[in-house]
């Protein structure tokens, strides 16, 4: 048995960046325990190698929801990255704060110090961005955000046709206004991916003697005295192991293995546990509730350019080409996250904020990639920002290497599927275009959807995920709070969670930067005493 001062269970987003902070006090000795690998490698840094992973169980945990019935009953796709740097090291690398009435929100719900104005520093803290400074953005941070090095001229052709369709463009989407069109800015430094781990672990695995990082862990229950987090028991390359903490336990494994870890531990609703046979340690009935996600579907349109990705004679040539670019000058279609194109609008005017977000891809991608089709295209997602469908994680069993069942719930609320159908019709405009009709050569999907009964049946048949779940450990102070704003859980002592499962509300955009923003809070917080 070893100990340490904090354990940090995942190696994830918000892992890292408290990891990371912690560290900074030579007086502090942080373990992090993370189930994958360090995945420090060409297939991760090279931004267009996700589709290696993102359809696959390579640094993955390829995650499958129960039945939708919102979905006609189909599983929904849970891509989740198993490696140091958790799903910032498979995701998009889109750069992207959401709403700052978001963060309102949270503060109004009972959650001091969460508005905007006092997590912003946080997210400047965390940032380094090439472009853009000024009170929004800091250029200093560990995290680098860049512009895309790609040179793809479907970026132009994107915003011609936002102009066209009478969209404004925005060339920051994290400055003082979020709405309109834009091309993202992107977790990147020099053409490669930068990962929550290449920001927050990589520079200072080695340097700094009270960083331990451990790969291959899976944390299989946090150990108790009384009401007490006092350690975890953990299976490392075929052993059972256990590592005490002489401070806190933190969780960071994300928005399905954080409460999934609670409930095998005890913490959790009491009357399922003892269903189950777990000895109930804590009766919480928040754990693993709260689950929300962002539902979205995907404009797919055929195009011939040799620009796009895509499966053809004259793109392997192409594609040989852009290999020798990339290694000679990091840049070209392999520096590309594939969704270049971005937007922030609202189905209604009356709106606040926008209710809907875009993702413009260079290819023609079909059910998260696993589905491959010959030639190239163009896709375009579009997302319902804060949905009212409201689902759980609960355990599938007291086996602790089972997969939790993960239940969404996407469309069950029917607000939510005529919000769709209104985000259906307003991307359309922009996807019908002059420039973007030029440039295409078939519509894939959606030539003869025209009715709002045509819509609602296209969006049942293929909306999923848009890879951002959250909730399932919310922040609060109400009955079914799992941790009080200082991310302390409910009733015990020495165990905070410090991920993305925290955010009592969805935010109104991409999840990866609000979930280091989390780790880099929550280690001002543990510093302070708080």
């Amino acid at each position: 048995m070893t100990t340490t001062d904090f354990i940090v269970v995942g190696g994830g987003s918000g892992g890292c960046a408290v990891a990371g902070r912690l560290t900074e006090d030579p007086s502090l000795h942080i373990t992090i325990l993370e189930s994958g690998a360090k995945a420090d490698s060409w297939v991760v840094n090279t931004p267009a190698a996700v589709v290696a992973m993102l359809p696959t169980k390579l640094n993955n945990w390829a995650f499958e929801t129960v039945p939708q019935p919102g979905l006609n009953g189909r599983r929904g796709y849970q891509p989740r990255g198993k490696m140091l740097g958790g799903s910032s090291s498979i995701n998009a690398m889109v750069y992207i704060r959401g709403h700052k009435q978001d963060y309102d929100h949270w503060a109004a719900l009972g959650n001091p110090g969460w508005s905007f104005e006092e997590v912003l520093p946080y997210f400047k803290r965390s940032e380094n961005n090439e472009t853009h400074g000024g009170p929004y953005h800091g250029q200093s941070g560990p995290l680098h955000v860049s512009e895309l090095r790609s040179d793809n001229p479907y970026q132009q052709i994107y915003l011609e046709a936002a102009r066209q369709a009478g969209f404004r463009i925005n060339t920051d989407f994290n400055g003082e206004d979020q709405e309109g069109i834009g091309i993202y800015q992107v977790t990147q430094h020099n053409g490669e991916r930068w990962t929550a781990a290449r920001a927050y672990l990589h520079p200072h695995m080695g340097k700094r003697q009270n960083l331990q990082v451990e790969t291959g862990c899976h944390v299989t229950r946090i150990l108790f005295e009384g009401k007490r987090a006092v350690g975890v028991e953990y299976r490392q390359g075929g052993q059972t192991r256990t590592l005490k903490a002489r401070r806190e336990v933190l969780l960071a494994a994300g928005a399905f293995h954080t409460p999934q870890l609670l409930m095998l531990s005890g913490i959790g609703n009491a009357q399922a546990l003892q269903g189950l046979g777990i000895e109930v340690v804590h009766d919480l009935p928040g754990v693993g509730q709260n689950l929300q996600d962002h539902p979205d579907f995907v404009f797919k349109y055929r195009a011939k350019s040799l620009d796009l990705l895509g499966i053809s004679a004259g793109g392997s040539v192409r594609m040989v080409k852009e290999f020798r670019r990339y290694q000679q000058q990091r840049r070209g279609i392999l520096s590309s996250n594939g969704a270049e194109g971005g937007g922030f609008l609202k189905t209604d005017p009356a709106l606040s904020a926008p209710d809907i977000q875009l993702h413009f891809v260079l290819a023609m991608l079909d059910d998260h990639a696993r589905k491959l089709h010959l030639g190239h295209g163009y896709s375009c997602h579009v997302c319902l920002l804060r949905p009212k469908s409201v689902g759980e994680v609960t355990l599938a069993s007291a086996n602790s290497m089972a997969t939790p069942l993960i239940n969404p719930r996407f469309l069950e609320h029917p607000d939510d599927l005529e919000n769709m159908v209104k985000a259906f019709k307003l991307t359309r405009q922009l996807m019908n275009a002059p420039a973007l009709v030029a440039a295409r050569s078939s519509d894939f999907q959606t030539a003869n959807v025209h009715s709002d009964d045509d819509i609602r049946a296209v969006l049942r048949q293929t909306c999923d995920t848009v890879y951002h779940p959250v909730g399932t450990c919310k922040m609060g102070v109400d009955d079914m709070a799992v941790v009080d704003p200082q991310l302390r859980v409910h009733g015990l002592s020495g165990l905070r969670v410090v991920d993305a499962s925290i955010m009592p509300t969805l935010i109104g955009g991409n999840t990866n930067a609000p979930t280091m923003m989390i780790g880099e809070k929550a280690a001002d917080m543990i510093r302070a005493g708080l």
